[in-house]
């Protein structure tokens, strides 16, 4: 074998060898410090071990603690356990959905005030079967507040909607709905309401009637609607009522106008003479004739003048 061609093998086989340790060595270095790199983007993050119904208090072993990238960690999350225990939840939380600032209200805001956000008002109104829409009403619905009464000056009764797309927070004790689903048969509802809402349903329901509508929770849609009077239950019939003008081409005519009234006169009947009744004829004349021992008895007409 010659042997220029050995030694060429010889060298490319040295360099091969001093290559492939160059790079092992700088493989080395940096794969110790790619997971220290990976581990520094991890961020603890608090989500809920289990479902947490609204008005409970959040308690350690309802929550946990997950990793996730900096860059995905929520908006107003917490990373602590400590930071979340013992306040009340506002807002119902799914299994593993992490907790957040806007679900939970302060450490001692605890009962129905914790379902308030800042800035809104609960009024309560006292509601029977069937204002309470047969007892149907639970907390979380949304309904609309019907008013029913007299307007001031008003001939009739009106009903009008005054209020639209109301929270329900409690039926009466209750600030969350059955865990088997079931309705809640209440006295009292407790609506979540702006403080001018508030104004608004405290006087419909200290001088009218109200009625609570159920509608559907993802229907935000404000209707305007223009009330209804009595009178208008009653239109048909009203018409029936009334005269009817004859109508020409489909348009209806000028409006029948009442026959006017003639005053007559009274003159004084001239009497009319009067034939005087002829006078009764006298009576019969009785005769009595006696032959022998028998006696007759006989009339005698009289005389005709």
């Amino acid at each position: 074998m010659d042997r220029r061609f050995l030694t060429v093998l010889g060298v490319s086989l040295v360099f091969a060898l001093v290559v492939s340790g160059i790079f092992y060595q700088m493989l080395g270095k940096a794969s110790p410090s790619q997971p220290a790199q990976v581990k520094s983007d991890l961020k603890d993050l608090v989500v809920a071990l289990k479902p947490i119904s609204i008005g409970v208090i959040v308690k350690p072993d309802d929550v946990k603690l997950v990793k996730v990238n900096t860059e995905s960690f929520p908006k107003g999350a917490f990373s602590k356990v400590e930071d979340v225990v013992s306040r009340p939840v506002t807002s119902n939380i799914l299994q593993d959905e992490p907790i957040l600032e806007g679900r939970l209200a302060q450490r001692g805001n605890l009962g129905l005030p914790s379902l308030i956000p800042v800035g809104m008002r609960g009024v309560t109104i006292r509601v029977n079967e069937v204002v309470g829409v047969a007892g149907f009403v639970m907390p979380g619905m949304k309904v609309d507040v019907l008013l029913t009464g007299r307007p001031p000056g008003g001939e009739g009764m009106v009903t009008t909607t005054v209020l639209q797309n109301m929270q329900v927070l409690s039926a009466g004790q209750a600030i969350q709905a059955d865990s088997r689903g079931q309705t809640i048969n209440a006295n009292t509802v407790t609506l979540l309401c702006t403080p001018e809402q508030a104004e608004t349903l405290t006087l419909a329901g200290n001088e009218s009637r109200i009625q609570l509508v159920l509608r559907n929770g993802t229907d935000t849609d404000v209707a305007k609607t223009g009330g209804r009077e009595l009178s208008q239950l009653y239109g048909s019939y009203v018409k029936s009522t009334k005269p009817k003008a004859a109508a020409t081409n489909g348009d209806e005519g000028p409006p029948v106008r009442p026959k006017p009234i003639v005053r007559k006169s009274v003159v004084d009947a001239v009497p009319v003479p009067v034939a005087a009744a002829p006078p009764p004829p006298p009576p019969p004349t009785e005769i009595i004739e006696f032959r022998g021992n028998v006696k007759t008895i006989g009339t005698v007409a009289p005389r005709q003048n």
